[in-house]
């Protein structure tokens, strides 16, 4: 007996113990996940870069600007100048100085009308931290807001800006776990006939992605897990937990109909789909785990998580789902072979005779189908071309969030740059970098795309200076980005060159710069180390060169074409979404995620066309035979994905909405597109050549079986 048989066998000797221990280490895991808490944080260190260079020297000579700022900012349609506000706010702001974290106040009326709006009615007070923003509690921001807030009323309005207040605004899935588990129990309730059949899939992704979440609040305690980790995690735990479920569950329920009794129906189907489910899981974690080679600290912890999660929806599918199928294995065993009678007792076709047919039709126009497919893919993929990364800023934050409300104030007040400063370093060793700041300050200020300038801000030793740079335009347009480039190659090389100054251009809009063209600097070899570890395992899996590079290829077409409909809805707004950048983590995310994800589809469909290849010698029949046994289970299975992504749409946050869609879009065309009519097209055109391995490759690659030889009659 294989491994994965022996497996089945213990899980169904000791079914009760499986679930017992399943449901302990889920009490146990969430009790002291629970007394834990999470310490959730982002690591938004860039090794290397100007902004990264710029926040290290500032800390290193004590400046203020090392730290992140918050803005509180005040509205009074009256005037902030009367003296009633004016003695309201400063008694507030004496008050917010003493608050911990808090390095200095810099009020609105110190600098004369600096910090003011022109008419009045609009001003900001600077508060000086002295940590990071993702090192900010969000309960030390929260008590900042109150003090703050507690200045308001009569006709004074309080708001709360900066990059730490936007934790105040952030929302969760909005109930889209919930609405996704539904969602993919009304499918699997439709496929399979009852609720207990239905709910198997479902419960076993719940036992595993609930596993996973206590740990990783556990893990929170050592590693740098970002806050949006647990979102991610569970979209792609749910819909990878029921896809895989799904996967064994329907080989089992197939067994049964052709007259296995349960614990031979599930011994069978753990040997097949069971090593699917393991060699499809394994190619998402090396996908996943490619991440970590883009050397970004917000998303290597994301990334060993969401690897994790997998890891164990796998071992979930493989010891607890066996032994849910032994509890209720009778039941089965009596309800799917007498609806499989009663279904042909009506005249009804056998199952999967619609995909026979689908694959038939497929077979006679192969050239046809794969040109048509492929060019509209191509085509859905060229917006992905004019993709422009960066990050939503308070402006997207929802409505009546205090952050969005400051927001709005700044731009009306001062102009949009306002919202996304940047931070201009003078370092001159000699001890006059103060002058070189001002010199600096004066050339800023005429430069184009430029609103206003601050005096220059003096550190404590006097051998750095800053000057605060405010863009005529908001930091998500694209004029910002390359205002941010003219100051770094054009207007401040030939300042350093007059002066004999080092300037360095830092700040929150830059370091957004600075991540964008690293992402796209280190993409090359993310995707290189991804694609040839999956193509590699995929030649040892099937014993052949052109099936791994054909569902390579196939894979970089649908992730390009869902990269290019995300870039259609979110940066050009097609769908009535506000225009703005892709997140600059969106498009690795979706590419390591969905690569992984599409082997699972192309492991399931090959391993059974080469399951039939073997048994019959046809290679026409093997295609359509393979496409009828899971025709039928890759669009449920894709239908399951596209529900539980799609859901994260009804999210407020503009991350997940980009991510829940550029998933769902991936999957829809990976499941359709290219598992029903480019597979099985270029299935029948490669032939008997599909399954050709090179002498000297055979020779290097160990010999692994992906179902048991089955001899041709």
């Amino acid at each position: 007996m294989t491994v994965f048989e022996r497996l089945a066998g213990f899980s169904h000797r000791h079914r009760w113990t499986a679930l017992i221990v399943w449901v302990v280490v889920l009490a146990a895991l969430w009790a002291g996940a629970s007394a834990a808490g999470d310490r959730y944080r982002q690591d938004h260190s860039l090794p290397g870069t100007e902004s990264q260079r710029a926040l290290e020297l500032l800390t290193e000579h004590g400046s203020d600007q090392a730290g992140d700022s918050l803005e509180i900012v005040l509205h009074d349609a009256n005037g902030l100048e009367r003296t009633e506000v004016r003695e309201r706010v400063e008694a507030m702001l004496a008050e917010v100085a003493e608050l911990p974290l808090v390095a200095q106040v810099r009020t609105p009326y110190e600098d004369g009308t600096a910090a003011l709006s022109a008419d009045g009615t609009v001003g900001y007070a600077t508060v000086v931290l002295q940590v990071r923003s993702e090192q900010m509690a969000v309960a030390d921001t929260q008590h900042l807001y109150d003090t703050a807030s507690a200045a308001a009323g009569d006709g004074l309005r309080v708001e709360l800006g900066g990059e730490a207040a936007r934790a105040l605004a952030e929302s969760d899935g909005g109930g889209a776990e919930g609405a996704g588990i539904m969602a993919a129990l009304v499918i699997l309730v439709f496929m399979f006939g009852t609720v207990i059949a239905a709910g198997l899939p479902v419960i076993t992704a719940v036992f595993a992605v609930g596993s996973t979440m206590a740990v990783i609040v556990l893990a929170s305690h050592w590693f740098t897990i970002a806050d949006y980790t647990p979102y991610v995690m569970m979209l792609v735990g749910l819909g990878v937990g029921i896809d895989y479920a799904l996967l064994v569950f329907a080989r089992f329920r197939s067994e049964l109909v052709a007259g296995a009794g349960p614990q031979e129906a599930s011994r069978r189907a753990l040997d097949a789909a069971g090593r699917t489910v393991f060699f499809a899981g394994c190619t998402v974690i090396l996908a996943l785990l490619g991440l970590v080679a883009l050397g970004l600290g917000s998303l290597q912890g994301m990334a060993l998580g969401v690897a994790l999660t997998v890891l164990v929806t796998m071992l979930a599918s493989l010891t607890l789902l066996p032994a849910l199928l032994a509890i209720f294995g009778a039941r089965f065993a009596r309800q799917f072979p007498a609806r499989a009678a009663r279904r042909a007792a009506r005249g009804k076709a056998a199952t999967g005779a619609g995909w026979r047919r689908w694959g038939a039709a497929v077979q006679r126009r192969p050239v046809a189908v794969l040109l048509v497919s492929v060019a509209a893919l191509g085509a859905l993929a060229v917006p992905a071309a004019g993709l422009r990364l960066g990050f939503a800023d308070a402006g997207n934050d929802p409505a009546g969030s205090t952050s969005r409300a400051a927001y709005d104030l700044m731009s009306q007040g001062f102009g949009p740059g306002f919202n996304g400063p940047l931070v201009v370093v003078a370092e001159e060793p000699g001890g006059t970098a103060l002058e070189a700041a001002g010199e600096a300050a004066g050339v800023l200020a005429g430069t184009p795309g430029v609103a206003a300038t601050t005096p220059p801000i003096p550190a404590a030793d006097g051998t750095v200076a800053t000057v605060i740079v405010f863009p005529a335009s908001a930091p998500q347009d694209e004029a910002t980005s390359e205002l941010v480039a003219a100051l770094r190659t054009e207007v401040l090389p030939g300042l350093a060159e007059r002066t004999g100054a080092g300037y360095l251009v830092g700040g929150a809009t830059a370091a957004v710069e600075d991540f964008s063209a690293t992402v796209a600097e280190r993409m090359p070899l993310f995707v290189a180390i991804v694609v040839g570890l999956s193509v590699l395992l995929l030649m040892v899996v099937f014993r052949s060169l052109l099936i791994p590079l054909k569902a390579a290829l196939l894979n970089l077409l649908s992730i390009g074409a869902a990269l290019g409909a995300v870039t259609l809805v979110f940066q050009h707004g097609l769908l009535g979404f506000e225009p703005g950048p892709i997140e600059a983590f969106i498009p690795v995310l979706i590419f390591a995620i969905v690569f992984g994800l599409s082997m699972d589809y192309e492991i399931f469909l090959i391993s059974r066309i080469h399951e039939e290849w073997t048994r019959t010698g046809d290679h026409r029949l093997a295609v359509r035979e393979g496409l009828a046994h899971t025709g039928s289970v890759i669009t449920a299975a894709g239908a399951i994905m596209i529900v539980v992504f799609s859901a994260f749409m009804l999210s407020a946050d503009r991350m997940l909405q980009q991510f829940g869609f550029g998933m769902a879009v991936a999957i829809f065309l990976d499941a359709v597109v290219i598992r029903c009519l480019i597979v099985p097209a270029a299935m029948r055109l490669m032939g008997r050549r599909a399954w050709w391995l090179p002498a000297p490759l055979a020779r290097l690659l160990p010999a692994v079986e992906l179902e048991k030889p089955r001899h041709r009659p």
